[in-house]
């Protein structure tokens, strides 16, 4: 399976290159709502996890409290401070980041080239890490939206029965309004987020000025203590610290949206502080009071401010959402291009910002599971129960490849590697560790969503495979098919004829039928590979690639990165420029569409057979998804068994 990577420079991104301080400002806000929006809602549920007795038995003492809180600074010093921005974030694939990214890196093996066991084994387990990020965007949405909604029963314990059907109108609401786009609201998501962190400060400091003594839970000694004197109960308290977390993975995923500088500066200017502060404040009012344990972040505010947060908090809620939403939408978009997934329908919902696309598809499964956990769950602290198994395991796997992709971008060598990243991922295999107890208790949910997908992809891929082999045995090489074509003498028609060719040094099957029933070629004939290569983006330069054959004959291969869209008539217009004339009233544009007929011939499984012959009767077809005039396409069936 070959990869291949353009590496970036080692302490920017191409975004950062020049940017204003007023732009940088400006970043630094939108990062604030669509990068940190899920990690920023996580103390709406997290701190209450970790003293819920009826899980772990953890007592509210001064001890245990000071030892919680430290283990809390210290997982968002460790894997967010140093492991994700310090490091990771370093490690950019021409600008992007994301697991997909980081994948490419790791294994940078060239195209054509067979791939090692090693760098097999590896790609199939980053493409898993990178399905349980699906589990992460329907559990996100629907946690985040509870937590906030589970104010009304603190303001008001007659308003507790709405809690459940207001969530989902949120949900519903949500959803549907994913087919406008963000761009109209974009803008307003990072105030709105910048005064939510303002909002966790505030309230942070007004519970540590009830028990200043607090701020002393920074020193590690805590962390070392408590676990020293709980043990088992320790380990299990570890499963609701992760929370504190989450989300720490769109740090890395949205570099190339913003850039690392940007990321950077809102995390220790904004978020951070804030999130400690919070966090000491909760610690501090839950000692003073220790029947706020119940819910430590509501609990904390003034009655007065109690409605006023639940706007906020719901508001901050839908943002962290959108961002995972979005992050799945581009997960099945990038999916899509390496080959993992069939064709699906995309729509571009800014004509500014490509990053901003609709897939109605994901979208409505998305709704379906959310409304669905809510309802089965019903409470924050029960959907806790099935949050962050998927995280540890990808957070782990991010670390994993971290180790291999340190030694091809930098060339470090592999004590370096292993040096920097072996006390995260330490802490993540405990985290992944303890959260593996929520397995019976929920837990199971997000890892049987990664493994459907998994195999999904898995069977999309090798289905592909051996379909391009069927179909390769079954083309002739291009100089045997012109050579016979001017032994014989055909019918040409005016006009050109594009043929859409997987294999650029075969002749498409689609060209063969077209002669074997109509009997007829037109003047001009152009083979058109897509290439989608293992890495973001392909600069205009290297866009095409056009070779003049004999007898009217063209070649022409377009390249694309895989967060790129693939357009059929942008690349011939392109190819004007080399010679090609194109002219979109004179062209037609042939395309096939196979029938899979599972047999029992060497492949894959009868029911993985039969999967793929379902996914790819569903898939978009060819004419949408490379931009094809509809009314300029003819599409012939063949039926191919694999």
């Amino acid at each position: 399976m070959p990869w291949q990577a353009t590496l970036g420079t080692d302490t920017t991104s191409m975004s950062d290159t020049v940017i204003t301080k007023r732009r940088l400002a400006t970043l630094v806000i939108a990062a604030l709502g669509v990068v940190y929006g899920a990690i920023g809602t996580s103390p709406l549920y997290a701190l209450k996890e970790c003293f819920d007795a009826a899980n772990h038995g953890v007592a509210v003492s001064q001890a245990n409290v000071f030892g919680v809180l430290s283990l809390i600074i210290w997982s968002l010093i460790i894997i967010v401070a140093v492991k994700y921005i310090a490091f990771v974030m370093r490690a950019d694939n021409k600008g992007e980041g994301g697991i997909l990214a980081l994948l490419s890196l790791a294994f940078p093996e060239k195209r054509g080239a067979r791939s090692t066991r090693l760098g097999a084994f590896m790609v199939l387990f980053g493409v898993f890490g990178a399905t349980l990020l699906y589990g992460d965007g329907i559990i996100t949405p629907a946690i985040s939206v509870l937590g906030a909604m589970e104010g009304l029963g603190e303001a008001n314990r007659s308003l507790t029965p709405f809690i459940l059907p207001t969530s989902v109108a949120i949900l519903v609401l949500l959803f549907a309004f994913q087919r406008f786009g963000t761009e109209k609201v974009g803008r307003l998501f990072g105030l709105w987020t910048l005064v939510w962190f303002l909002a966790l400060s505030i309230l942070g400091v007004r519970g540590i000025l009830t028990h200043p003594a607090i701020c002393s839970a920074i020193f590690p000694t805590h962390a070392v203590e408590f676990i020293q004197d709980n043990g088992w109960n320790a380990f299990r308290v570890m499963a609701a610290v992760v929370l504190v977390v989450t989300g720490g993975e769109a740090l890395y995923a949205d570099m190339g949206h913003f850039g690392m500088r940007p990321i950077r500066l809102a995390w220790f200017s904004v978020v951070m502080p804030a999130l400690l502060l919070n966090y000491l404040g909760q610690g501090a009012w839950i000692l003073e009071h220790p029947e706020a344990v119940r819910n430590p972040f509501y609990s904390l505010c003034p009655t007065w401010a109690l409605y006023p947060m639940i706007v906020i908090a719901a508001g901050a809620a839908v943002i962290a959402s959108q961002a995972l939403i979005s992050g799945a939408f581009s997960l099945t978009m990038h999916a899509t291009q390496l080959g993992f997934m069939p064709r699906m329908i995309i729509e571009h919902t800014s004509e500014m910002e490509r990053g901003q696309i609709y897939m109605p598809q994901i979208n409505w499964l998305l709704m379906v599971s959310c409304i669905g956990l809510v309802l089965g769950f019903k409470t924050s602290s029960n959907l806790a129960a099935a949050y962050g198994v998927a995280v540890t395991i990808t957070m782990s796997v991010t670390s994993i490849l971290f180790f291999f992709a340190a030694q091809k971008h930098w060339n470090w060598p592999r004590w370096k590697a292993a040096l920097v990243i072996c006390v995260p991922l330490t802490i993540e295999v405990i985290f992944c560790a303890a959260n593996l107890l929520k397995v019976p208790h929920g837990g199971w949910f997000p890892l049987a969503i990664a493994v459907s997908i998994f195999i999904l992809m898995t069977t999309w891929k090798r289905g592909r495979q051996l379909l391009w082999n069927r179909m390769k045995d079954a083309t002739l090489p291009v100089d045997t098919f012109i050579a016979d074509l001017e032994r014989r003498e055909r019918l040409r028609v005016p006009g050109t004829a594009v043929y859409l060719a997987g294999n650029s040094d075969g002749t498409p099957i689609a060209l063969l039928h077209n002669l074997k029933h109509n009997k007829v070629l037109h003047k001009r004939i152009v083979y058109l590979t897509i290439i989608v290569e293992e890495y973001p983006r392909v600069s205009g330069d290297d866009r095409i690639e056009v070779e003049k054959m004999e007898a009217g004959f063209w070649r022409v291969r377009g390249r694309y990165g895989f967060m790129e869209e693939p357009s059929v008539p942008e690349v011939l217009k392109l190819a004007e420029a080399h010679g090609l004339e194109f002219r979109e009233s004179e062209t037609t544009y042939f395309v096939s569409r196979e029938t899979i007929i599972p047999s029992r011939r060497r492949g894959m499984a009868r029911w993985r057979e039969g999967l793929f012959s379902v996914m790819a009767r569903n898939a978009q077809s060819a004419v949408a998804f490379f931009r094809l005039p509809p009314d300029r396409v003819v599409e012939l069936g063949m039926q191919v068994e694999i």
